[in-house]
Order: C-alpha cells, then sequence, then structure tokens
C-alpha cells in the first residue's frame, strides 16, 4: 500500500533562515525550494526481546551438555536450536521447526548436521536434493556462476592462505613492498598487494671513490629526481692519478629530463675515461666531454620516420639538462660547464678567500655582465634561473665553457646543481655550509649539504660532489688563477 507523507513544518527557511508562512512550497525570502527539505523518519522505537516464561514450577533453562566432538571429530561441540526449549516468533515450539529442517536435508546426510557446505544458502522448500549451491568464483561448477549469470571473482581473496602464501614469497628476484613488506612490486614501481608506490633507486643516491664522493636526493617537492652524477679516477699517462666529477640537472619543461642528465652524466665521464690516460690535456679533454654529452642527450630527441607528422612542435620539447664537472689532475684543477649549475673553491683554511669558479649561462647573468642589474637585483627577479644554455637538440648553440685552475694551497671543490645553491649563493654562504671535517670525509661533507638544501625547504633536487684537493704550499698563485 503507498503512503503519503505530509511536508514537515519548517521552522526556518534552510537557505536564509527566515521563517516561512504556512503552506508555503517555496520561501517567499530567498525562493528556496521547501518541498525538497526531507521529512522527518518514521518512528522506530526500540523493542526489548523478551524471553517466553517458563512453566510454572520449573526451573530456570539450562544448556544441555554437547557432545564431545562435532560431525567432523573436531574439538568445536555446537548446539542445535531444538536444544534449548523455545518457541519461534509464531508461537511453535523450536522442535518443530527443526523437524521441518530435516525432511529437506540431502540423502546421507544425517539429521541434525546442518545444510551442505557451501558460500551459498542451503536448500529450502521443495529445492532439488542434489542441487549444487551457487559458488561465484568458480565458473568450473556445474550449474554454478556460469549458468547463474554471475561473473568470477577478478583476483584472488586475499584472505585465504593461497594467497597469502604468495604474497609473503614473492617470485626469485621480486622486489617486496616497502610499505606492506609482503606484495610483489610491479614493473610500474607499484605494489601488487597494498598499491604503495615504491621509492625509485634515483630518489636518493651516495657514491663515495677514494678521494670523491658525491650525493643526490629528490628533494621535498618533486615527484623524482631529474638530477645525476658519474664520479671517477684514472691514471695519467706518468702514472699520476686524475679524479673526474661530472654532475647534471635536468631541465623539468623538457620531455624525459631524467634520461637527459644521466645520459649526459655518463658520456662526459666515459669520455674522460678515455682521452685522459692518452694524454689529452685535462682542459680539451673537458671540452670533448661536454660535446660528447651533447651528443648523447641530442640522440634522445631522435623520433621514428613519421612521428612528428602527429606533433609538429615535438621538437621544442626535447631532452635537455645542464653540466657541470671538474678533474682534478697533477697540479691542475679544470672545470666545464654549460648551463646554470655551479664549481666552488673552498681553501681547507678557511680564513682565506673563497671562490665560485663558474660563472652562469642564465637570465641573471646576462643581466649582470651587461651591467642593467646589480647581481642582488638580478637574482631577485623571477626571470632570475631562466637558463640561457644548456644541453639538448633544441638548444641554440653549444658554448662549452672550460677553465684551468693551479690552487696554491689545499681545499675543496664543491660542484653542485642550483638545488644546493639556491640555499647558499654566494662563495662565503657556501663556504659557511661545508662542515669543518669535508676534507677527510667527503662523503659526510656531502650529505650535509644535500641535507641544509632540505632544512631550507628542498624545493628543486639536489645534487653535489666534492673533491678534496691536497696540493704543497708554494706561496704564490691564487685559487682562482687561471692558467
Amino acid at each position: 500500500m503507498s503512503q503519503s507523507h505530509q511536508q514537515p513544518a519548517l521552522s526556518q527557511c534552510p537557505g536564509c533562515a527566515e521563517p516561512p508562512a504556512a503552506g508555503d512550497l517555496f520561501c517567499g525570502v530567498c525562493g528556496y525550494d521547501l518541498s525538497a527539505v526531507p521529512g522527518r523518519p518514521g518512528d522506530r522505537p526500540t523493542m526489548a526481546i523478551t524471553v517466553p516464561p517458563a512453566a510454572s514450577g520449573s526451573e530456570a533453562v539450562r544448556w544441555p551438555a554437547a557432545a564431545e566432538t562435532d560431525s567432523s571429530d573436531m574439538p568445536a561441540p555446537v548446539h542445535r536450536p531444538s536444544d534449548l526449549p523455545g518457541t519461534d516468533s509464531g508461537g511453535r515450539p523450536l522442535a518443530e521447526q527443526e523437524q521441518e529442517k530435516e525432511q529437506v536435508q540431502e540423502p546421507g546426510v544425517a539429521a541434525g548436521q546442518g545444510a551442505p557446505a557451501g558460500p551459498g544458502p542451503g536448500p529450502v522448500g521443495g529445492a532439488e536434493p542434489s542441487a549444487v549451491p551457487v559458488r561465484h568464483d568458480d565458473r568450473a561448477v556445474p550449474g554454478g556462476a556460469e549458468h547463474s549469470g554471475d561473473f568470477a571473482l577478478a583476483a584472488p581473496d586475499p584472505r585465504t592462505a593461497e594467497h597469502a602464501a604468495a604474497a609473503a614469497a614473492p617470485a626469485a628476484g621480486g622486489k617486496v613492498c616497502v610499505a606492506c613488506r609482503s606484495g610483489r612490486v610491479d614493473s610500474d614501481g607499484y605494489c601488487e598487494n597494498c598499491g604503495h608506490a615504491q621509492p625509485r633507486e634515483r630518489d636518493h643516491m651516495e657514491q663515495e671513490l677514494g678521494s670523491v664522493a658525491a650525493v643526490s636526493d629528490r628533494g621535498l617537492r618533486h615527484h623524482r629526481n631529474e638530477d645525476s652524477f658519474a664520479v671517477s679516477s684514472t691514471a695519467l699517462p706518468d702514472g699520476s692519478p686524475a679524479v673526474v666529477a661530472i654532475v647534471c640537472d635536468g631541465v623539468s619543461s623538457a620531455s624525459r629530463p631524467d634520461e637527459a642528465s644521466a645520459a649526459a652524466a655518463n658520456a662526459a665521464n666515459e669520455s674522460l675515461l678515455e682521452s685522459l690516460p692518452r694524454g689529452t690535456h685535462p682542459q680539451q679533454a673537458m671540452h670533448e666531454a661536454i660535446v660528447a654529452a651533447s651528443e648523447a642527450v641530442n640522440a634522445l630527441a631522435q623520433e621514428p620516420a613519421g612521428a612528428m607528422e602527429h606533433d609538429a612542435h615535438r621538437h621544442q620539447n626535447a631532452p635537455a639538462c645542464t653540466l657541470v664537472g671538474a678533474v682534478m689532475a697533477g697540479e691542475l684543477l679544470i672545470v666545464g660547464w654549460v648551463g646554470d649549475s655551479r664549481v666552488y673553491w673552498v681553501p681547507e683554511d678557511r680564513s682565506r678567500p673563497t671562490a665560485r669558479l663558474t660563472e652562469d649561462d642564465s637570465w641573471a647573468a646576462q643581466m649582470v655582465a651587461a651591467g642593467l642589474m646589480n647581481e642582488a637585483e638580478a637574482y631577485a627577479d623571477e626571470r632570475a634561473h631562466a637558463i640561457t644554455g644548456w644541453l639538448g637538440a633544441d638548444a641554440y648553440e653549444l658554448e662549452p665553457h672550460t677553465a684551468a685552475f693551479k690552487p696554491d694551497r689545499p681545499g675543496l671543490v664543491v660542484v653542485c646543481t642550483d638545488g644546493l645553491w639556491n640555499y647558499a649563493e654566494s662563495a662565503e654562504e657556501m663556504a659557511a655550509a661545508v662542515p669543518a671535517d669535508a676534507q677527510e670525509h667527503p662523503l659526510r661533507g656531502a650529505q650535509v649539504l644535500v641535507g641544509h638544501a632540505l632544512d631550507g625547504g628542498g624545493h628543486d633536487n639536489v645534487t653535489v660532489a666534492l673533491l678534496p684537493f691536497a696540493v704543497r704550499p708554494q706561496g704564490a698563485g691564487s685559487a682562482c688563477e687561471t692558467v
């Protein structure tokens, strides 16, 4: 039977809080539709469940003793409803209900053992005794989900023992989720069990190789680390050591900047390791290394024939990165760069002057060089970090910068991306951030510098390489003297 519901009386309009007139369907002030206000739900009082009073003179109801074991010989005795005297909601004794159930049991099932096992309900009414219960997770069961229109489960039930065992023991060589510690990590970097994104290998990288060390971190704001580095050592033809550090920063506005920085760092490092042992002058070797890095990044932009037809501006978003490197060979310190990553010189004696050994390829640097702004004004401008030089297929013209220095005192060479020097821009600020024992412990010093950037906000990827430079005092020259 359908029922009509009377519109509830409202003390005030829900839209403007003005009291509506009796019988109004819309508010006379704001026009709010008063008929859309739901009515008060029907009253459903809580009813106490009472136990039928025991017969006069009878004792309190007692549970009968259960059998030692149940029908499966398991030590978990149970009671049937008829074991406890009582009546159903219709006033019939529970014993009669039990007898009716026993009459529809399958042949061969003892009375009182309950319905057949299975997730579906047991037979009722005049159901066929041989009917197979429906299984929604198994289409192979005759008369089951295959014929009922139900779909098979898309994935195994995680509560089953088989799934738990599989999750606890990932395939040989597979990675285990760092969050749930049980699921297998798929090729996309997500846990197949809990869906947690796994930290990528490049999110934080550290390497120490003799007297050179480098640390790179994703930072606190970026979703991936687009920086990369390479550190190595080799020997010159006379047997003296040569130490190399390359740091690259992917251009975020370009496509695949992480691949660009990795390709550039590896190509430059391999070029130096090939040319330095042959006797190539370190400054010329650095120049050739930057050219090799540029070619490696350009190769990433190559597309199959016809691909450019779908995106006429694809070449404008080619992979790109900056590069800065340092080579310690003999008594020389060679630096090379394209972009706005930097090299700083921090003397071991902190009372001596520090220096920045590179000049940025950036809008701010151009303004300062042209005398249009001082350095403070230029770097305060929002265009300050717009780079004017980079490695990539869409670079205007490759202009590798190289310089050679002959330090006259021991010190520390700091090679870094702008993710660090944004928080220690001047040479004095960088020297203050470098720990006092970085000369003896370069890896620890690089970790401290990365931490300095993260403490400052970590707005960008952070990469720094430290190269301790040890020389015999000669009493002449300068840390910034170009030869």
